[in-house]
C-alpha cells in the first residue's frame, strides 16, 4: 500500500510532488521516491527510506528542475524497507513504475522475465510491471500507454500504476484495477494520485478512474480507455477546498485534533440530518424508504475500527429495530459460503471507503441475493460510495492519524440513525424514537463534558508508561467499546491490549492477570453493572489493578479500584458514543509516555487498499 501522484506539466513540478507524498504520507511512510524528467529530458531518479522529509533532504543536496514525473510514498508488502526496494522502479533505465496494490502472480511474471534476461533488483511485486511493460514496448515497437494496455493483461491481482518512458517527456501513463486512482485537472498541467487529498492544492476537476480504465495523460489532456480497451468518456467531478482541514493546528498531533474535533462533527452531522420529526430516511438515498420497508435482516461487513461499530449497531438493531442482524470481519466473510436470507439489506462500512477486503466483499454482494447494499462512508469519492446501491456519508472530514478516532464516533451516529429509520417499519413506538432523538440532540454537549476529563485521563496513563500488556473489559454493548479502546492502545503505544466481555475472564484471560497487568473496564449504570462488578471482584482477588470508567455511586468509594473516572450519566444508547473517547484520549497520552510516533505508527497504514 502507498500514496501515488503523478504529473504531467508544462511547469517545474518536483514541490508539487513533494506536496501530494506529504498529503499522503499517512497510507505509507516507510520509504518514499520520486522520477523526473530534467531540463535535458533525461529522467533523475531518488529514493530513501523513512519519511518523505528524507527524501526532501536528498533532493535538497542535488536540486533537479522538472516538469513531468511520478513519486510515491511505500508501505512495504514485498520486501523490507530498503531504497533498493523504494519506488519508483525501473526496467533498463527506460521505464519506470509507482504502484500501489498486489501482483499475486509476480513470482510466475518474475521467473518469465528472467528467461528473457531481464535483471531484478528489489524484492517488490512492482517491478515485474516495469520490466513487462519494458518487454512490450520491445517486442511490438508499442508506445508507453500501448505497453501499458497489453502488460496488464498478464496481472492478476490489484494495481493502481502511473509510469513514465524515457523516450516520451511529457507523457504519463496510468491504469487502475482494484486500488484507487483520480485524475486531477489543474491549468496547463494534469495529475494523479491515490488519493483526491493529494492534489487539494493544485486541482478542482476530478475524474475517478473505473475497475479497469487505463489514461493517458499530458500536461493539456487526458485520454481514458475502458477494461475493453475502448476510448471512453468519464466525468468530471468539481471539489473545492479539499486542503482547509489537513492541518494541525493548534494541536501537537492530528490525532488529538481529531479527537477533539468530535463534538462538532457530531453536531454538523446531526443539525444536516437530524429534523424535528426526526431522521429523514431520504439521506440513505432516494430509494431508501422503498427499500427500508422490507428489510428482514442485517448483514453488515467491515474491518478493524468500523468493525467495532458495526459490533455496536448490532446491539441496537436487534434490540431496538428487532431485527436479526450478523457482523463479519471482511477478510473473512470474502472466503467463506454463505446463506443468505430473504430481504437482507448488505451494509459496508470503511472510513475511507477503499478498504481491499471491505470493497470485494461488496463487489461479490452484487449478485448474491441481498436486497440492496447501503455503504456507510466518510469520503463521498470513494469506491465504496460509487458503489453502493444506497449511502450514508459520516462528514466527518479528513481523518489524517491512522487510529481512527471520529470516524468511529460518527459512523456509530449513522448506525444508530439507520436503526431508527428501520425500526419504524418494526414496531419501535414514536414515543421511544423521539427519546433517542432527543439524546442524539444532547450528544454534542455530553462529548464536549467528557472532553473536560483529560486532565484525569493523563495522569491515569502515567501508571502504563511501563506496562507491556492491558486487558479490556466490557459487557453487552460496552464489550466492542472495550475491543475499540484495546485496538487504540495497542496501535499507538504498541502496548499489548486485547479485549473480552468480563464474563469470559474466568474462561482463560484471567490467568493473565496480576499486579502488572491493568484491567480496565467499561461500566456504564446499567441493567449489566452488578454482573460486570463481579467481574471485577475476580480480578481484584488477584491482585489485579482496576482502571475504571463510570457513572456509578458504588465506584467513588471503592479502594480497591486503582483509579475511577466518572463520567456524564447519559441515556444507555447512546453510551458506547461517550464511553469511546476516554479511552481514545488515554491511548493518546500512554503513546506520548511512551514517545511511539503516534500519526503514524509503525507497521501500519491508513487506507488498507491490499488484501
Amino acid at each position: 500500500m502507498c500514496g501515488i501522484i503523478g504529473v504531467a506539466s508544462n511547469k517545474p513540478s518536483v514541490d508539487k510532488l513533494l506536496i501530494g507524498l506529504l498529503r499522503q504520507e499517512y497510507r505509507g511512510y516507510d520509504s518514499a521516491g520520486l522520477a523526473i524528467f530534467d531540463e535535458k529530458e533525461q529522467i533523475q531518479v531518488f529514493k530513501s527510506t523513512g519519511k518523505v522529509a528524507e527524501l526532501q533532504n536528498s533532493i535538497g543536496l542535488n536540486p533537479v528542475n522538472g516538469n513531468t514525473g511520478i513519486a510515491h510514498t511505500r508501505w512495504a508488502t514485498h520486501g523490507l524497507p530498503t531504497e533498493a526496494n523504494a519506488h519508483p522502479h525501473h526496467s533498463n533505465n527506460k521505464v519506470f513504475v509507482i504502484h500501489n496494490g498486489i501482483i499475486e502472480n509476480h513470482q510466475e511474471i518474475r521467473t518469465t522475465l528472467k528467461a528473457l534476461g531481464y535483471v531484478f533488483e528489489s524484492e517488490t511485486d512492482t517491478e515485474v510491471i516495469a520490466h513487462l511493460i519494458h518487454a512490450k514496448m520491445t517486442d511490438s515497437n508499442l508506445s508507453l500507454v500501448e505497453s501499458l494496455k497489453a502488460a496488464v493483461k498478464d496481472l492478476r491481482g490489484a494495481y493502481a500504476i502511473g509510469a513514465v518512458c524515457k523516450s516520451e517527456p511529457g507523457i504519463l501513463a496510468a491504469a487502475r484495477k482494484g486500488s484507487p486512482l483520480v485524475i486531477g485537472m489543474g491549468f496547463g498541467e494534469n495529475f494523479i494520485a491515490s488519493d483526491q487529498l493529494a492534489l487539494a492544492d493544485f486541482a478542482e476537476n476530478f475524474v475517478f478512474l473505473e475497475e479497469g480504465d487505463l489514461a493517458e495523460i499530458s500536461a493539456t489532456d487526458v485520454t481514458y480507455w475502458n477494461l475493453e480497451d475502448k476510448q471512453v468518456d468519464r466525468p468530471v467531478v468539481v471539489a473545492k477546498s479539499l486542503g482547509e482541514t489537513v492541518d494541525k493546528g493548534e494541536y501537537r498531533h492530528f490525532m488529538l485534533k481529531e479527537i477533539n474535533e468530535q463534538p462538532a462533527k457530531i453536531k454538523g452531522l446531526l443539525e444536516g440530518q437530524l429534523t424535528e420529526s426526526g431522521v429523514q430516511e431520504e439521506i440513505f438515498g432516494p430509494n431508501a424508504p422503498e427499500i427500508f420497508k422490507n428489510v428482514a435482516a442485517v448483514q453488515i461487513v467491515a474491518c478493524g475500527t468500523s468493525f467495532h461499530a458495526g459490533t455496536v449497531a448490532k446491539y441496537w438493531l436487534e434490540g431496538l429495530a428487532g431485527l436479526p442482524c450478523s457482523v463479519e470481519v471482511a477478510s473473512e466473510f470474502r472466503y467463506r459460503n454463505k446463506v443468505v436470507a430473504p430481504n437482507t439489506l448488505f451494509v459496508t462500512i470503511s472510513q475511507s471507503g477503499e478498504t481491499a477486503d471491505t470493497l470485494a466483499c461488496l463487489s461479490a454482494a452484487k449478485d448474491a441475493g441481498y436486497l440492496s447494499r447501503l455503504g456507510i462512508c466518510n469520503v463521498p469519492s470513494s469506491s465504496l460510495a460509487r458503489e453502493s446501491d444506497l449511502v450514508f456519508l459520516t462528514k466527518a472530514g479528513p481523518e489524517i492519524g491512522v487510529a481512527s478516532t471520529k470516524a468511529f464516533t460518527t459512523q456509530l451516529v449513522g448506525l444508530l440513525m439507520l436503526t431508527l429509520i428501520l425500526g419504524r417499519h418494526h414496531g419501535l413506538s414514536s414515543v421511544a424514537e423521539n427519546a433517542i432523538n432527543n439524546s442524539l440532540r444532547a450528544l454534542p454537549d455530553s462529548l464536549d463534558a467528557v472532553m473536560k476529563l483529560e486532565d484525569q485521563i493523563i495522569e491515569m496513563a502515567e501508571d502504563f508508561d511501563q506496562k507491556e500488556h492491558a486487558l479490556f473489559l466490557g459487557r453487552g454493548i460496552h464489550y466492542p467499546v472495550a475491543m475499540e479502546g484495546a485496538l487504540k492502545l495497542k496501535e499507538i503505544s504498541y502496548i499489548h491490549a486485547e479485549a473480552y466481555p468480563a464474563g469470559e475472564l474466568k474462561h482463560g484471560p484471567l490467568a493473565l492477570v496480576d499486579s502488572e497487568m491493568p484491567v480496565v473496564a467499561v461500566a456504564p449504570n446499567d441493567d449489566l453493572l452488578e454482573k460486570l462488578q463481579s467481574n471485577l471482584e475476580e480480578v481484584r482477588a488477584r491482585g489485579g489493578k482496576l482502571y475504571v470508567f463510570g457513572h456509578s455511586e458504588a465506584h467513588h468509594d471503592d479502594e480497591s479500584i486503582t483509579k475511577f473516572i466518572e463520567l456524564p450519566e447519559v441515556p444507555e444508547l447512546i453510551a458506547p458514543l461517550i464511553y469511546s473517547i476516554p479511552l481514545q484520549l488515554l491511548a493518546y497520552h500512554v503513546a506520548i509516555l511512551k514517545g511511539t510516533d503516534i500519526d503514524q505508527p509503525r507497521n501500519l497504514a491508513k487506507s488498507v487498499t491490499v488484501e
